[in-house]
């Protein structure tokens, strides 16, 4: 009887656990059948967990700028496929493709890069599509 509310109990811990993770990997601010391109200079890339994010400089076309920011993997992920640290620099000039955030803010889901020298990088590490 013992073992047997020992288990329940840890089968219980298991699946409130689950939950709260399923819960932070949640993509429904993001418009998952959306897909936009901007171009732009990054302005910081913060590489923590659990994401990392990446910050650019976009032209407005009115003489000025606007700040996109992009929500990615976390660097564990990427570092296994390739990516590192410096990958990004500010500074950069780059070409992202993204999902938009549903409220219309600037940025979303970042889904992949051209590089300045026509390298492509996806959040899938290497070529977009992989």
């Amino acid at each position: 009887m013992r073992h047997t509310f020992s288990a329940r109990l840890f089968a219980l811990a298991v699946m409130v656990a689950s939950g709260s993770a399923v819960a932070h990997h949640s993509f429904a601010m993001f418009d998952m059948s959306s897909q936009k391109t901007v171009a732009g200079t990054v302005k910081k890339v913060q590489w923590t967990n659990p994401h990392i994010w990446i910050w650019i400089d976009v032209a407005n076309g009115k003489g000025g700028t606007e700040v996109y920011g992009f929500e990615g993997m976390s660097p564990n992920f990427l570092e296994r496929r390739g990516w590192k640290r410096t990958t990004l620099k500010p500074g950069d000039a780059i070409t992202v493709l993204y999902r938009p955030l549903r409220d219309g803010t600037n940025g979303g889901m970042f889904l992949s890069t051209k590089l300045p020298d026509g390298t492509a990088l996806s959040m899938g590490g290497g070529k977009p599509g992989d």
